[in-house]
């Protein structure tokens, strides 16, 4: 089998078409046709559907393309084995992560990644949305949320909890509120994907339907309307941590009630050929996570991180 054959069908599917496919390779349309028909006729099987205007994976393409995937990784990551003993890390580091982290934390390690290793190239995908990561082609994704059951590998890297917080200029004027029933009696700025606030007591989780005049989409809006003392927001530490180590928003503690206990996670494809730049990438996201903070967490923030899962 021919590996540039089943780089370029990665590519395929990756850029949608096989004129884009092309272009990113150096090869015409023809050519690229003419390649993805040989490598259909050497496994027996139709892997794109082609009309004018797109391609779209069958059965037997959607079953191929993570072992073609493993494949191209496999080689890279040999190839990039002896480039990166002499010359640092290369190729390309693809990660997605939620806004808010990956501006704070993903950015600047990126960027001084890259001054380290001149060869290291970095593909960033924010968003607060799930990324089939499989399908993008990604590397690393950061993810907060509670994770599913998958096939995808799951590494811990820190703890990431909720903090419910507020601006001290709303304070001064609404006071703080002491117990979960107070809640009712603020104003909570919502996100539309948490239908409730989540909490723990004794041990067992909570739900706490909280009314407010503002709801948003994203973390970066809470936090901002937040910032402007709009209201109570529940957000993650590492959503507010630069805030509240600044004091332009101060972390509120309930007697009754404790928010949500979440962690940052890096999720792999696999548990297998992953490459030098990926390795380190994490090494170093886990070293920024477990610095000592500036502001005070709950008992138990930035435990070392557990086993790898899934």
């Amino acid at each position: 089998m021919d590996l540039a054959d089943v780089a370029l069908f990665c590519s395929i599917v990756t850029t949608g078409s096989l004129s884009a496919a092309g272009r990113a390779s150096g090869h015409s349309p023809m050519a690229v046709s003419r390649r993805l028909a040989a490598l259909e006729a050497e496994l027996g099987v139709r892997l794109l559907h082609r009309t004018t205007r797109a391609v779209a994976l069958t059965a037997d393409g959607e079953t191929f393309l993570p072992f073609a995937r493993t494949m191209i990784a496999a080689r890279e990551a040999a190839a990039a084995a002896f480039v990166e003993r002499h010359e640092g890390l290369s190729g390309v580091l693809r990660v997605t992560a939620p806004n808010r982290i990956g501006r704070a934390l993903v950015v600047p390690l990126a960027v001084r990644l890259m001054a380290e290793n001149p060869l290291l190239q970095v593909d960033l995908t924010l968003s607060d949305r799930i990324v089939d990561i499989v399908a993008s082609g990604i590397d690393v994704a950061l993810r907060v949320a509670t994770l599913q059951a998958s096939d995808l590998v799951a590494v811990r890297l820190a703890d990431n909890p909720r903090i419910l917080c507020a601006a001290p200029g709303y304070l001064a004027v609404h006071g703080r509120p002491a117990r979960l029933a107070d809640l009712d009696g603020h104003a909570c700025l919502t996100l539309h994907a948490m239908e409730a606030w989540p909490f723990t007591r004794d041990g067992k989780p909570l739900a706490r339907r909280v009314g407010g005049r503002l709801a948003a989409n994203s973390v970066d809006a809470v936090r901002e309307a937040c910032l402007a003392g709009a209201g109570l927001a529940l957000l993650t530490y590492w959503d507010v941590a630069q805030d509240l180590a600044e004091e332009t928003l101060v972390a509120l503690s309930l007697s009754d009630a404790e928010p949500e206990r979440l962690a940052i996670w890096a999720v792999l494809p696999s548990r297998q050929h992953r490459p030098a730049r990926v390795r380190h990438f994490l090494d170093a996201l886990r070293a920024e996570l477990s610095r000592t903070p500036t502001v005070a967490e709950p008992a138990g923030a930035n435990r070392p991180p557990a086993a790898e899962v899934g």
